[in-house]
């Protein structure tokens, strides 16, 4: 467990934090590449480690990142005009390019634009999201390299959505094996819950220290058949990675085997965005069908699009159906990443 003063360390991720100076350090993603689909499109609000950002792509298609509020009178730049290569304020008409210089200024007789800058992070378009890079310059480390950053579209599924606790609450209980087999058990094949089957065995756990981080193994007894092995990747330092061969629910193979993961990346001390993706591992692209699956609780009919909150969330009890809490799941809340972020939230924002 850890310690109150360890706890604070690891969860207060704001400018000059332990965290949020050492966060700084890698690439972290920051939208997804659709939510700015052409040049010239309208703006989109983006929050990292404790900072409010806009973010737009210009009539050339660059993409800027910048602070989101305007200098002159802090009026919010996601209301302002994207437009001729710079996003400019509606309050009194100063306006910014995709590095955050003061490009016009329309409402003074004699402009002092450079004089005027705002904070802009670089950014990098890859594998269907916007990456950005928050730290010292000269820093700055390579392009995350993920396999799923390199296939086509097709092959690929990515989907986001806000979790109302902080980001190490989010990773710890992501990464825990031992739940896997309680919390997102379903009752098929005849095994209710309290039928045979029904108590999920604690799980031997082998850990590997790796350079990126860990890699480990749940070992889960199973009498004459042996043992079921659950394998993650842990990549510093909000990444998990896991194989996704089997079916979620009935844990049967699947024909197209296929890696998941998932990514849990600050927004302030006491929210984070989950990154959720799969990509296909044979070649072949993903079915509708697998993608479906990989958007339960994650896609368009469980999250605003706009505002990526899920529409499951405490305010409605992550709508529970009791009903099928006594007949279907061991939560009666639909989704596996619906049922992670119900527990997850419902022990508070921050909890040591």
């Amino acid at each position: 467990m850890l310690s109150v003063q360890d706890n604070e360390r690891l969860t207060r991720i704001g400018p000059g934090t332990p965290m949020g100076d050492t966060l700084r350090r890698y690439w972290l993603p920051a939208l997804l590449a659709w939510e700015l689909p052409a040049p010239d499109c309208p703006p989109a609000r983006v929050q990292l480690l404790g900072e409010k950002l806009v973010a737009f792509r210009d009539t050339h298609g660059r993409i800027g990142l910048l602070g989101e509020f305007c200098p002159h009178r802090r009026a919010s730049l996601w209301l302002g005009r994207n437009e001729a290569c710079g996003l400019r304020c509606v309050y009194h008409g100063w306006k910014f390019d995709v590095e955050g210089n003061c490009v016009d200024q329309m409402n003074e007789s004699d402009p002092f634009t450079d004089k005027i800058h705002l904070k802009a992070y670089p950014t990098v378009e890859l594998g269907g999201v916007i990456w950005t890079y928050m730290g010292p310059r000269d820093l700055q480390p390579p392009l995350p390299k993920f396999a799923w950053t390199q296939v086509p579209d097709t092959h690929r599924h990515i989907s986001k959505v806000i979790q109302e606790c902080n980001w190490l609450q989010a990773l710890e209980g992501g990464i825990d094996t031992s739940h896997a087999q309680i919390l997102h058990r379903y009752f098929v094949g005849g095994i209710g819950p309290t039928g045979p089957g029904a108590r999920g065995s604690a799980p031997k756990v082998e850990v590997d220290v790796t350079a990126y981080g860990y890699r480990y193994a749940g070992v889960y007894p199973r009498g004459d058949e042996g043992h079921f092995v659950r394998t993650y990747h842990y990549v510093m330092p909000f990444t998990q990675l896991r194989p996704g061969g089997r079916d979620v629910q009935t844990r049967s193979l699947v024909s197209n085997p296929r890696v998941d993961g998932h990514m849990w990346v600050p927004m302030d001390d006491e929210t984070c965005m989950v990154w959720n993706w799969q990509y296909s591992i044979n070649g072949e692209p993903l079915t509708e069908e697998e993608r479906a699956e990989k958007q339960l609780g994650n896609g368009p009919a469980h999250v605003d699009q706009t505002t990526f909150r899920s529409f499951a969330h405490a305010g409605n009890n992550w709508m529970i159906d009791r009903d099928a809490q006594r007949t279907q799941s061991f939560t009666g809340i639909d989704g596996i990443n619906t049922q992670d972020r119900a527990v997850q939230e419902s022990m508070g924002p921050i909890v040591d």
